[in-house]
């Protein structure tokens, strides 16, 4: 069998090695998957040979970013290394135990060191903080560049100067759901920044806020 695949009539054979690699030319045609993105640094991979499934997909996180939230910053130490990951889905759950929650995707390469460490800090992030929150949703980058933190007074974990306010945990309960995992974390440490400050949204795709224009 031919190391290559056959040179399409009419080109000549020294052109072979201008062709992008396979994997080039595979994101171009996007036939692979589809990333859907459901908040900041969330995105979920769906079979794209697949139409209906990535239709549906698309559907689910149109109507999915009709509900406006608040954007956050999951962090932990890793070793010696911060650890950050910018989270969409946070909510509180108890009370009594005080429990907050996070949902990251399956795909995050943040959470396999926060559930090892065992425990993590929220910071909810301010209007003028949306640099902050892209920069702790890229990959490949060193995402504390250039960022001012301290560590949480009960588990160490990074909290981000200029928040809102923060929750500082441990680990208490791991649910795998679907594509994600749902976080329970109990609160150790609970603490609010500055009171005049407005929050960071994120609605229809966007960052929003609540300050006026």
């Amino acid at each position: 069998m031919s190391e290559h695949p056959q040179i399409p009539e009419g080109m000549s054979a020294d052109a072979r090695e201008t062709w992008p690699s396979p994997e080039l030319i595979e994101s171009w045609l996007g036939d692979s998957v589809y990333d859907l993105h459901l908040g900041p640094g969330d995105e979920v991979a769906v079979a794209a040979d697949a139409p209906a499934a990535a239709a549906a997909a698309r559907r689910f996180r149109d109507v999915l970013s009709q509900f406006g939230s608040g954007v956050t910053v999951v962090t932990t130490m890793s070793g010696d290394e911060p650890v950050g990951m910018t989270c969409q889905s946070f909510s509180s759950v108890s009370l009594d135990p005080p429990l907050v929650m996070f949902v990251p995707a399956k795909s995050s390469r943040a959470w396999p060191l926060i559930q090892r460490a065992g425990r993590f800090c929220v910071n909810v992030l301010a209007a003028d903080q949306a640099t902050l929150s892209n920069q702790m949703a890229s990959r490949g980058v060193d995402k504390f560049a250039g960022v001012d933190w301290t560590p949480s007074r009960h588990t160490g974990s990074p909290v981000l100067s200029g928040t809102l306010a923060h929750v500082d945990c441990t680990v208490h309960a791991v649910h795998e759901a679907g594509d994600h995992y749902v976080v329970i974390g109990r609160a150790l440490d609970l603490q609010v920044g500055p009171e005049d400050a407005d929050p960071l949204l994120f609605f229809r795709g966007q960052y929003r806020t609540t300050a006026p224009d």
